[in-house]
């Protein structure tokens, strides 16, 4: 039988900034541990800490141009794009550019702050 979400919970995010994370499908909004899918709204200056997740994370930007810095390079994603992080590689999201920034995330599993092996700051 489908299930309907009828609307996301927020999730508190990490970074410097207040970041809103909408979480349709994941541990939290529908006790999900195979995938999480939620919707990102941050703001212009935000800047995540970086992590060595224990997931895969889809990232679709609709709006915006998301920063992406792996241990080798930095990568604009811009609107309409997308990008894969492999689980077990280091990562670090931020919004630099003018503007706020919208995308939708999928992880797979799903993510939780016990897989996301944030940096220490």
């Amino acid at each position: 039988m489908p299930i309907v979400i009828k609307s996301p919970t927020i999730i508190e995010a990490a970074g410097n900034k207040p970041k809103i994370i909408e979480e349709y499908f994941g541990k939290v909004n529908s006790k999900s541990s195979e995938i999480s899918i939620a919707r990102m709204k941050s703001p212009q200056g935000w800047i995540e800490p970086g992590q060595r997740p224990e997931f895969d994370e889809y990232t679709v930007v609709i709006k915006g141009t998301l920063q992406v810095k792996t241990e080798n390079e930095i990568i604009d994603v811009k609107e309409g794009s997308a990008i894969l992080a492999k689980k077990g590689e280091w990562i670090q999201y931020s919004t630099p550019y003018e503007g706020s920034v919208e995308y939708i995330a999928v992880c797979l599993p799903a993510f939780s702050p016990d897989n996301v092996n944030r940096d220490e700051s």
